[in-house]
């Protein structure tokens, strides 16, 4: 069913592009945009293109953060282990161990994984930041780098890949324990897991 306004087809088709929606949940939240006061919708619109042009990736981690607030404000911690660097795929992972209040260390973002398949090599990744983070800013103070990936086939694929490049430079690396399901995402897991996963790292 098509509706007889264009732009309601318009805002409908924009949300549909958004991951895990589709068409019914678009028309639901196309609808709930129409019944606002234009004030709600105004906000909306001005935290979209504030995300656009104000959200960059931290120097440091890659994690995202304000322009603003570059380092983040993980980075700049006084309060974290600075000996330890917990690789994850995404932002998302790496707020899915911050909320377990069980981590303390400092993180390193790859935004993606390793995957032949889809075309995605290492240069398609920070793989690079994190290589030039460890030699070049802070060679004696990494001790540990904890790879944290997705227990898929790719998520594995990168984590040996990353374990040739940092062995070398004399860093222990440790992956974290597989309490949690093959083929399952962090984000969705439960923080007790994940904290588990964490206390129960080994070596790679």
């Amino acid at each position: 069913m098509q509706y007889s306004s264009l732009s309601i087809e318009a805002l409908i088709d924009e949300f549909a592009k958004l991951p895990g929606v589709g068409r019914k949940t678009a028309q639901r939240l196309t609808m709930h945009i129409l019944h606002e006061p234009r004030e709600e919708a105004v906000k909306l619109a001005e935290a979209l293109l504030e995300v656009k042009d104000k959200v960059i990736r931290c120097s440091i981690c890659q994690n995202v953060t304000d322009r603003d607030t570059d380092p983040c404000i993980v980075c700049t911690s006084k309060a974290r282990d600075r000996s330890v660097i917990c690789v994850v795929e995404s932002p998302v992972d790496m707020l899915a161990f911050e909320k377990t209040g069980f981590y303390k260390g400092l993180y390193h973002v790859l935004h993606g994984v390793i995957s032949p398949l889809d075309g995605i090599g290492p240069n398609d990744i920070k793989v690079r930041e994190l290589l030039d983070r460890i030699s070049i800013e802070e060679p004696a103070t990494i001790k540990e780098v904890v790879l944290a990936l997705n227990p898929t086939v790719e998520g594995e694929t990168t984590a040996l890949y990353l374990s040739k490049l940092l062995k070398p430079l004399g860093i222990f690396v440790s992956k974290i324990a597989r309490g949690i399901p093959v083929g399952a995402e962090l984000e969705f897991i439960d923080e007790a897991t994940l904290s588990r996963a964490m206390e129960g790292r080994s070596a790679v």
